[in-house]
C-alpha cells in the first residue's frame, strides 16, 4: 500500500471514530428515536454520504455501540477471575482491582455505558450475560476455597450487578466517588459484612 492509501485509511478510521463518538453522545443524551443521522454527521464535521460509507443505518451504528460495550464488559468480567492459590491477605485488593476496572471503564465511557447498561433494549440481556460470567468466576473461586461454601453464587452475582448499576448512577456519574473508592466499599461490604466485629 502506498503513502496515499495509508493516509486515506487513517482518515477513514478517524472519520468512523468521530461518527461513533458523536453518535454515542447523541444516543445517550437524546435516546435512539430522537437522534438523527443528520445531527451526528454535522457534529462530527462530516457529510451524510460519509456516514453511509461506514454504517448502513442509524440502527447499525447503535448496534455497533451496544456490541462494543458488551464485548468490553465481558472481557473485563472474565479477566477479573481470581487465580488459584492467592495469598488470602491480598484477596481484598485483587477483588477491588477487578471491580475498579469495570467502574473505570464506565467512568471513561459514560455515554457508551448509558447506552449499553441503561438505554438499549439489549441492556437487560447484557446484564444477564455479565451475571452468568460473574457466577462462573465466583463458583470457581468458591471451589478454590476463597469464599464460604454455603452461599448461592448466582444470588451474589445478581447483587453485585445491582450494586454496580445503582452506584454508577448515584455515585460515579455524579462524581461523588471515584472507581477505586466504589470498588473498595463493595469489597468491604461483601467480604466483611455489616456486623460490628469490634470486641468490647
Amino acid at each position: 500500500m502506498g503513502q496515499r492509501g495509508r493516509q486515506k485509511g487513517s482518515v477513514g478510521i478517524k472519520s468512523k471514530e468521530a461518527i461513533l463518538m458523536v453518535a454515542a453522545e447523541e444516543f445517550a443524551e437524546h435516546g435512539f428515536h430522537e437522534t438523527k443521522v443528520s445531527t451526528i454527521v454535522k457534529r462530527a464535521g462530516l457529510t451524510q454520504p460519509s456516514f453511509y460509507l461506514y454504517f448502513s443505518s442509524k440502527e447499525a451504528i447503535f448496534q455497533e455501540i451496544v456490541h462494543t460495550f458488551r464485548n468490553k464488559l465481558i472481557m473485563l468480567t472474565q479477566s477479573s477471575r481470581l487465580e488459584p492459590d492467592l495469598d488470602k491477605n491480598i484477596l481484598p485488593s485483587k477483588i477491588a482491582k477487578g471491580l475498579s476496572g469495570i467502574f473505570e471503564f464506565f467512568n471513561d465511557h459514560r455515554h457508551l455505558t448509558k447506552i449499553g447498561f441503561f438505554i438499549a433494549s439489549e441492556s437487560e440481556e447484557i446484564k444477564r450475560v455479565i451475571v452468568n460470567h460473574i457466577t462462573k468466576n465466583l463458583l470457581a473461586e468458591q471451589q478454590d476455597n476463597y469464599f464460604r461454601q454455603d452461599i448461592e453464587m448466582q444470588t451474589v452475582a445478581e447483587c453485585l450487578i445491582g450494586a454496580i448499576e445503582r452506584l454508577t448512577i448515584t455515585k460515579l456519574f455524579t462524581d461523588e466517588k471515584n472507581p477505586q473508592q466504589l470498588a473498595n466499599e463493595i469489597v468491604d461490604i461483601y467480604l466483611y459484612g455489616l456486623q460490628n466485629h469490634e470486641t468490647n
